[in-house]
């Protein structure tokens, strides 16, 4: 491993060196999105790595997540803060790998939208190759509290910052994650949202949003967290209680089968997630049981979010069964306009 590493490390100042004068263009064309004139299928995963006892995320497993990332045949990460530093970026970029870079209303990481410092972080860093798009919130529909009791007060400001960041980047699409399916009138109201991101547990079964979108947005849309967690707290069908990685397992290869065989409507999926995370229910220094999340019921096959359960990978990086799968299913060779 760290031969592979070292190897790693001297490739990336090779690789930059080679694209110094590339310009990434991200576009939408319809429903696809392109990344210099070429289709992009996103098979991706939503990545928040917090070591053990932390509540923080941390990237000093970074070289050694990419190696599994890429083994995986993931070709996106999703971040729910940004990343201020430019040796992260460069070696995510090495690895053939683009970012979805997600932004919060009020950020302790900083840059966030309330303030507008988001646009400094913009301005900074959007000629490096590694992005792929700009992701304003992650579903804030389900908090209209934290917008004076009116969540309009949160889709103006997103559409205020839409706009705001193409005045100095129009090299890359802005997209949003929404929680579940937005309305016709969500989508009428904010014009300036170039691609859809969707938080959806409807069980294994997300083709049935994918049929309803068919009928309502003519953008790009992907769905920006899907999956299941791997523990089970009710003994149901074939599943027993407790540790269960067969049960994520089969609900990942139904989820992504789906979304995978209607790349006409459907731009991918960032799966949640890449590694377990130990820091969001009770103590950071053990796997603990339970937690709490809007709207997930759906969560299969147990109807319950058990939050620090949902890794592809354990926290010592162990893979799961369900790595397999994605493995398995994102190294296929999908042409986006065939199905």
């Amino acid at each position: 491993m760290k031969k592979h590493l070292q190897l790693f490390g001297i490739l990336i100042p090779i690789l930059l060196s080679c694209e110094t004068n590339m310009t990434t263009k991200v576009t939408t064309n319809e429903r696809i999105i392109e990344v210099n004139n070429i289709p992009y299928l996103i098979k991706g995963i939503c990545y928040h790595p917090v070591p053990k006892g932390e509540t923080k995320r941390s990237f000093n497993t970074l070289e050694e997540d990419l190696l599994l990332m890429q083994e995986a045949g993931i070709n996106t990460i999703r971040v729910y803060a940004p990343i201020d530093d430019e040796t992260i970026l460069n070696h995510i970029h090495a690895a053939g790998i683009k970012l979805i870079v997600g932004f919060g209303y009020r950020q302790e990481e900083g840059f966030d939208i309330a303030s507008g410092a988001v646009l400094d972080y913009v301005s900074k860093y959007k000629n490096h190759p590694a992005i792929l798009m700009w992701e304003l919130g992650n579903e804030y529909n389900y908090h209209p509290e934290w917008f004076e009791g009116d969540i309009d007060n949160w889709y103006n400001a997103m559409s205020t910052t839409a706009k705001s960041i193409k005045k100095i980047d129009d090299n890359h699409p802005v997209a949003t994650a929404h929680g579940e399916i937005p309305t016709t009138e969500v989508l009428s109201q904010n014009p300036e949202i170039d691609v859809w991101g969707v938080n959806v547990y409807r069980w294994d079964q997300p083709e049935t949003l994918i049929e309803e979108w068919k009928n309502r947005g003519s953008k790009p849309l992907y769905f920006s967290e899907a999956g299941a967690d791997s523990y089970m707290t009710i003994d149901r069908d074939a599943y027993s209680k407790g540790v269960n990685e067969q049960a994520q397992s089969d609900a990942t290869d139904s989820i992504l089968s789906q979304i995978l065989s209607k790349r006409k409507l459907v731009s991918g999926v960032t799966l949640f997630s890449f590694t377990d995370g130990w820091w969001k229910a009770e103590n950071p220094s053990q796997q603990d049981i339970g937690g709490i999340a809007p709207n997930s019921t759906g969560v299969p096959y147990d109807g319950v979010p058990n939050e620090e359960f949902w890794g592809i990978v354990k926290l010592d990086r162990t893979k799961k069964k369900a790595f397999e799968v994605v493995r398995k299913k994102y190294t296929e060779q999908y042409s986006i306009y065939e199905q």
